[in-house]
Parts: structure tokens; sequence; C-alpha cells
């Protein structure tokens, strides 16, 4: 029976790594793959990239993209074993579903990585349903400053410091957000 996997954590934890490493695991034993990312991510388009360099091209989705049509069709014209999903955090809910549905009716794995909470620690609606459907959660683990696992996302300015306010989406990487404890998190945002 195939299952519906959420691998998530905070920023810096790994997360396109593993999903890359596990996709090359597929095709080394001769297994057929399908990566996605989030259209929204403008930082990679097309492309699944970890800040250790390793990178693999990918479908991109966008929030009207209908996956489990998507996926159907390119099951429908070869071998499909694996569908990997990047950004996560940016499905919608439907989508979610759909990816649920692509293990349950199409009986391929589904294996999706993403952040769970906001710079405000806010689920996303995509992590929320993942999190509450998914067949297997997995967190992965990053580290605060202080040697804790980070388990949050902090929004920084230029000069460092904590952004309280604003959309829950905004693009970036380690120039915009700082993986931090809780307890971190919270002084940083009292600051």
């Amino acid at each position: 029976m195939a299952k519906l996997y959420f691998y998530f954590s905070s920023m810096n934890a790994g997360k396109s790594t593993t999903m890359l490493q596990a996709d090359f695991n597929y095709r080394e034993r001769g297994m057929a793959t399908m990566l996605w990312t989030a259209e929204l991510d403008t930082r990679s388009q097309g492309m699944v990239r970890s800040r250790i360099g390793l990178e693999a091209g990918a479908h991109l989705y966008r929030p009207d993209t209908d996956l489990l049509a998507e996926i159907s069709a390119a099951k429908g014209q070869g071998p499909l074993d694996c569908v990997l999903l990047d950004e996560a955090q940016f499905l919608t809910p439907d989508q979610v579903w759909q990816l649920a549905a692509v293990a349950d009716e199409l009986g391929v794995p589904v294996l999706c990585y993403g952040l769970r909470t906001d710079f405000q620690g806010a689920l996303f609606p995509g992590s929320a349903v993942l999190l509450g459907i998914a067949d297997t959660l997995v967190e992965l683990k990053a580290v605060c400053h202080c040697g804790r696992k980070a388990t949050m996302n902090l929004r920084v300015t230029e000069d460092g410091s904590a952004v309280k306010q604003g959309a829950q989406t905004e693009i970036g990487g380690n120039d915009r957000y700082v993986a931090l404890c809780r307890k971190h998190f919270s002084a940083a945002l009292k600051a």
C-alpha cells in the first residue's frame, strides 16, 4: 500500500537535500520518479536546489494545478514509482487531498517536504492538512544558535531585526529567515 509522507522542519534542516537523496535512491534502483516544486518559489524556477549544491529538474505546481490529474496522466505514459514534492507548505488543502488520492487510488508513494510553520508560528494551510492526514510524519532536525532543536522560522530585516507582521509567504533564504528554537524565537519577537 502506497503512503503519503510529510517530512517537515524549520528552515535549514536539509529538506531539499533529503528529498534529492530519496530521488537518487529510487532512480539508482531503476525506478521512475516525478519531482515537483512550487512555482511561487522564484529563486529556482523548475529546479529543486539544496543549500549544499545538489539540484534536479522538477515540475512546477501553482494553486490551481490539479496534481492528481497531472500525476495520473504521467503514470499513464509509463511507470511511476514515487512522487516527491518540495515546498509542500505552499500546497492548497485540496492539493494535499489530491496527493492522498495519488497514494490511495494510483498506488504511488508521495513524499512531501516542507515547512510546518510560518514566521509567526502559524501553520501553513498545506502543512496543516498534511499534518492531519499524512500516513507518516517525519520531523527533520535543524539547529538553533544555542544548540537546541530549531523549530521556528524567524523572518528578519537586512539588519537582522525580527519582522513581526506581514504576509504569510515571503520567499527568501538565509537572507530573510533564521531557524531558531522556540525560546529564542519568542525572545526575538519580544525585543
